[in-house]
């Protein structure tokens, strides 16, 4: 063992909280911005010694929950700045609120490692009967090797768990460090929850070459670098002649700006100029999420405003919301008071009309409604998004049409707003597969490092479900992302413009959107007889 490493695990050894806690805030820098996955892979590392060294289960989750304890609060800062916006609570508590997030999601890291531990503890499985070298490597050899294998299987399933209960919060799957190198693409496979566990084995591998047990290493990291291989080399899909020409406008209007009255019609100006004068040939026109403060369904001048900035068989999608009213027991003269509202994405025809309606179904918690409002709202919480009603979920994933004119042939659109995208197998109606997905968001709230990673899991899904999808924002990051994850196009934060282009061409679905999340659950399978069958041959 090099000497740096040997002192590397003494250290470890020494202080195996601090250890996890440091390997954790370290580990979130492969994610967007920084980009350094060599980190993670290394952190990672550390974490597997940890559990091999842990001494029983209350240690080994507990060093699982402070690597996600910082792994978290480091990679989720950017919720803080939403706060500035809410005056209705203290700015100081995003900052409260990051580290009580994290303090759950880290619960997630922890059951991985308890469970990689007891699987590999576990006297169900034979065990070696010659003299533990524990003091040494932590476990005899058998279980040394199958533990990394058992950690990428439990990390699979509970990164699954994470976006799941209670709502699920999918934000910053391990996988997505990936995305800088090929194996991303493997996405196609195995799905976002697949790639952490690929993840996992690409720590193991590296940690097991610093012991210089390069054979063990080489058999896990062969693979994976046919996978990379495998990813740089696929050609990315071209954009065929003669494709519908689609126009992405990105207004630069930041979330100080969006609710004032005084700006509405500057802000209508600054929509309708980067969207370009009519033309001839249609266009689809995309603005972002919440782009306007109208009711279209109810407003037919707001509907009349924006059919005069289309061409003939153009098409505008933008967001607005959809409201609903209910008597006012309260009201001498039977008025109507706000009950709810759907967070909602539009179809606008140059004759005025419209074409079509998306309603968001996954909503964020605290953010579009507030659980237990009647609890909350008199301590002084309020959700970050301005308004006195909540949110009402839509139906789910669908596709809407959008009909052939003058050349374009007929398509049919996806559409998931914002948050909505990060929920891996969840974005497409299958059985209604669009051409394109539009992803219209507001991320002007996020600071720096969250639009950034917001678009690194816009580009999973493409990657996934094998589909182009259209970004577009107020403040950064809008995109055009081709169906292999490509950022085809872009316009980086706090810019105004807009992207035109040819719309990406669509692929044949692949195994993963075939099988949905099927696909890592068939991996984690895998995964737990392959380190069972390790332990058995090694025992």
């Amino acid at each position: 063992m090099p000497a740096p490493f040997a002192a590397l695990i003494a250290a470890f050894s020494a202080r195996p909280k601090l250890a996890a806690l440091l390997a954790g805030l370290l580990s979130a820098t492969g994610f967007a911005p920084l980009d350094l996955w060599p980190v993670t892979l290394a952190c990672l590392a550390a974490l597997i010694i940890l559990i091999e060294r842990a001494p029983d289960r209350r240690a080994a989750f507990t060093r699982g929950w402070l690597f996600g304890v910082g792994h978290f609060t480091c990679g989720l800062n950017w919720i803080a700045h939403a706060f500035t916006f809410q005056d209705s609570m203290p700015h100081w508590f995003g900052y409260g609120a990051v580290v009580l997030l994290s303090l759950y999601l880290a619960v997630y890291p922890g059951l991985a490692t308890l469970g990689a531990w007891w699987l590999s503890q576990t006297p169900v499985l034979p065990r070696r009967r010659e003299p533990s070298p524990a003091a040494v490597t932590g476990f005899p050899p058998a279980r040394e090797h199958a533990t990394p294998i058992f950690f990428a299987a439990t990390w699979l399933a509970t990164e699954y768990l994470r976006a799941t209960l209670f709502t699920g919060f999918a934000w910053n799957p391990l996988g997505a460090t990936l995305l800088p190198t090929g194996i991303a693409i493997t996405a196609t496979l195995i799905g976002t929850y697949g790639l952490g566990a690929l993840t996992i084995l690409a720590a193991a591998a590296l940690r097991l070459a610093l012991r210089r047990q390069f054979r063990p290493a080489a058999t896990i990291a062969a693979p994976l670098a046919a996978l990379a291989l495998w990813g740089l080399l696929s050609p990315a899909p071209a954009t065929p002649p003669g494709a519908p020409r689609i126009r992405v406008v990105q207004p630069n209007i930041g979330q100080d700006e969006k609710y004032s009255p005084q700006l509405e019609e500057a802000h209508f100006r600054t929509l309708a100029a980067l969207s370009g004068t009519r033309r001839p040939a249609p266009r689809l026109i995309f603005w972002p999420e919440a782009a306007i403060p109208a009711y279209l369904d109810m407003e037919p001048d707001w509907r009349a405003r924006l059919a005069g900035l289309l061409g003939p068989g153009d098409l505008l999608m933008t967001g607005a919301t959809k409201v609903y009213f209910k008597p006012d027991p309260d009201s001498p003269m039977g008025e109507s008071k706000l009950a709810g509202a759907n967070n909602s994405l539009f179809i606008v025809t140059p004759d005025a009309r419209l074409l079509g309606r998306y309603d968001k179904a996954h909503l964020v918690p605290y953010g579009e409604y507030l659980p237990m409002r009647s609890l909350l709202q008199p301590l002084g919480l309020s959700r970050l998004v301005p308004g006195d009603a909540d949110f009402w979920p839509g139906p789910g994933p669908q596709s809407l049409p959008l009909p052939a004119t003058l050349g374009r042939p007929e398509l049919k659109m996806g559409v998931q707003i914002c948050y909505e995208i990060i929920f891996s197998g969840h974005v497409i109606d299958a059985a209604n597969r669009p051409a394109f997905l539009f992803n219209p968001s507001n991320d002007a709230w996020f600071g720096s490092w969250g639009p950034v990673q917001h678009l690194a899991q816009a580009r999973l899904r493409a990657i996934e479900e094998g589909i182009p999808i259209i970004r577009s924002t107020p403040t950064g990051v809008s995109a055009i992302i081709d169906a292999r994850g490509h950022v085809v196009h872009a316009l980086g934060l706090n810019r105004a413009g807009f992207l035109d282009s040819g719309l990406p061409h669509a692929l044949s679905p692949p195994l993963f959107a075939r099988l949905g999340n099927w696909a890592p659950g068939l991996l984690m399978l895998i995964l737990l007889g392959a380190a069972i069958a390790i332990r058995r041959g090694k025992s």
